[in-house]
């Protein structure tokens, strides 16, 4: 993967590096609004979670047919209900690259639908984002696991750099489908924006990794800087964002994140009597 690769030291040392970073794409006239995205070790690579159930390559209407007939199951035990009408033309729609540059797929009830089952667990081709890079450094550093190399990193994406996006069938190609969707709340607390990434090469539509994208270092679309960051800076980087209560609880309010929450003020600050 070809990326923007910025060392930095500690905390306070990212932050002005990203704020150099955002200074100069902002004097661009039409550049686009960056995304975020926290890994807990630097050596991960950029993957959705469909490609991490071994599902890379899937074909794009036969992962719509799938999750249209969980539907009804996952309506029963979520009491949400989804108004998305069954035909063959929408099937068809999602293989071809015309619905998909005409922004006509996913409609809009159909990605609300994906964008639940993404953030409940379910394997799915969305890549998820933050628009914040504070939320993306809370994921970052979330896990007590220590890395590898001793290093998380914050990714951070600008789809257009000059307000332009050139794609064709012949290669992958990444679209961000945008964060104006009904959703889960978790959506808007994490304050989440979502790409996918597909290629409609000799027939039917697939789901593409991101990676095969960014491999091409095209400096007019899809670019990408990588922050890598000491691990040994995490109560420090967890404590400050706790302090503006952007913590486990304040992004996923259920009872396991208040857990989380409540440990890492107590075991991992050392405030433990």
């Amino acid at each position: 993967m070809k990326v923007n690769l910025i060392e930095t030291s500690s905390w306070e040392d990212f932050q002005e590096k990203l704020h150099d970073v955002q200074h100069e794409e902002d004097a661009k006239e039409h550049s686009s609004q960056f995304l975020f995205r926290g890994t807990g070790d630097s050596a991960w690579v950029l993957e959705t979670t469909l490609e991490r159930a071994g599902r890379d390559g899937e074909r794009i209407s036969d992962y719509y047919n799938l999750i249209i007939a969980l539907k009804s199951q996952v309506e029963t035990y979520s009491m949400h209900r989804w108004e998305i009408a069954e035909s063959p033309e929408i099937e068809k729609a999602a293989d071809k690259i015309e619905a998909w540059s005409s922004h006509k797929f996913p409609t809009p009830e159909i990605y609300s639908y994906m964008v639940y089952l993404r953030h409940h667990g379910f394997p799915s081709p969305l890549l998820d984002w933050s628009r914040s890079p504070y939320v993306a450094a809370f994921f970052a550093f979330r896990s007590v696991v220590r890395p590898r190399d001793d290093k998380v990193s914050i990714f951070a994406f600008s789809e257009m750099p000059e307000w332009s996006h050139v794609y064709g069938s012949f290669s992958p190609w990444i679209r961000r489908i945008g964060h104006h969707v009904r959703a889960h709340r978790r959506h808007f607390l994490q304050q989440s924006d979502y790409t996918m990434c597909e290629i409609f090469e000799h027939g039917p539509g697939r789901f593409a990794n991101h990676e095969s994208v960014f491999s091409r270092n095209n400096k007019k679309q899809d670019v990408l800087w990588k922050f890598n960051i000491p691990w040994g800076e995490r109560t420090k980087v967890l404590t400050q964002l706790d302090a503006y209560n952007l913590n486990a609880y304040s992004l996923f309010e259920s009872e396991e994140s208040l857990m989380e929450t409540l440990a890492f003020r107590t075991l991992q600050a050392g405030r433990l009597s």
